[in-house]
């Protein structure tokens, strides 16, 4: 069962609207036709259509008005007919419609759970990822708090002498402002990733996505002695997805291609990020290695849950990958390098921006 706020206002009254009318449609056949013709079963096809955008509630007051079309049009019918046959098919046409309004109940809350259970599951390995980056975290947040001292006792000499250079002052108090901002935001962005959140789509910027992740990583990459490239062209359309989970995606890809070049000297390690067009008008994004690769063997398994070739891995990072990149409607896949490594691809569907 979908959410409600998925929908816009106008598109659920557009619907409920069809759904009403699909009703009466129903209802009015059953109605003129003889009472040995169960039409009032159809009536089970406005519930299905209810579940995948109303509410419980809303789907049970949709069988609720289904059910009582149903036993005005056995009261109104005038053709031709055993009114013991129509009375059976009349029970008949209400029992199917409260069966299947439980059924899909039962069905809509049983892939509400698999989605929360998903999101949970996508939630622990963001914090696991960001355990491994702990190191980067911490040199990414001390940096503008070293900075803030420095500004800080620069301030300080510039009060203290005579006369006081005020100009001198408030430009160590900008930088001081500047740098606790930037400090605010590599902790808002931890944050964005650690905590638990259903999915979010919005417009988002391709580059900003891609530069915020790649800032709270790329002291991890160069401590591996990683060489990292990246290259975002201008002109890229913003995207419809959830930001967050498209930076889980590309720090899963940045991690794994950074654990596949762990037994390689410092300068042939080398992980690039590319981002372009891709065929059909989606945004396709790669992340290359120069690591072990990928055996062939292994390629169709790679994305399967719990499949992993790491000593210590979950083997659940490139299935909820998997997962998080087709609910956006593109799609996964990896190709060995032609001389080493290997590189994985996504690509994320571009829209038009409602203005």
């Amino acid at each position: 069962m979908r959410e409600p706020e998925s929908y816009g206002k106008a598109a659920m009254a557009v619907r409920l609207i069809a759904l009403l009318m699909l009703a009466l449609v129903i209802a009015v056949a059953d109605t003129l036709t003889d009472l040995e013709i169960a039409v009032g079963v159809f009536q089970i096809v406005v519930v299905l259509l209810a579940v995948r955008f109303l509410p419980a509630t809303g789907v049970i007051a949709m069988a609720l008005l289904c059910m009582v079309l149903t036993v005005i049009s056995y009261e109104m019918t005038t053709s031709r007919g055993s009114e013991a046959s129509g009375l059976i098919n009349c029970i008949i046409s209400l029992a199917a419609i409260a069966m299947t309004t439980w059924l899909a109940l039962r069905m809509a809350l049983a892939i509400r759970s698999v989605h929360e259970a998903r999101s949970q599951l996508a939630r622990i390995a963001r914090v696991n990822q960001l355990g491994e980056l702990t190191a980067s975290i911490a040199h990414e947040v001390n940096q503008p708090l070293s900075a803030i001292v420095t500004s800080g006792n620069a301030c300080q000499r510039w009060l203290a002498t005579e006369p006081v250079n005020l100009e001198k002052a408030r430009q160590a108090v900008d930088r001081m402002i500047s740098d606790a901002n930037r400090a605010g935001d590599i902790i808002v962005r931890v944050r964005a990733l650690a905590k638990r959140s259903s999915t979010h789509k919005e417009w988002i910027s391709v580059a900003d996505t891609v530069a915020e992740i790649v800032a709270l990583a790329h002291s991890e990459i160069e401590g591996q002695g990683v060489a990292l490239l990246v290259d975002v062209p201008e002109g890229l359309p913003p995207l419809l997805a959830d930001r967050v989970q498209i930076q889980q995606v590309l720090l899963n890809l940045m991690l794994n291609g950074v654990d596949a070049m762990k037994k390689l000297e410092a300068d042939q390690a080398q992980l690039e990020i590319r981002v372009g067009w891709h065929d059909g008008g989606d945004i396709g994004f790669a992340v290359s290695d120069s690591g072990i690769g990928v055996q062939p063997e292994n390629i169709h398994q790679l994305f399967d849950a719990f499949y992993t070739t790491k000593e210590e891995g979950m083997g659940i990072g490139l299935a909820i990958s998997r997962s998080i990149i087709e609910a956006h409607g593109g799609r996964i896949w990896v190709t060995p390098n032609p001389a080493i490594g290997a590189t994985f691809h996504f690509t994320l569907p571009t829209g038009k921006m409602e203005t």
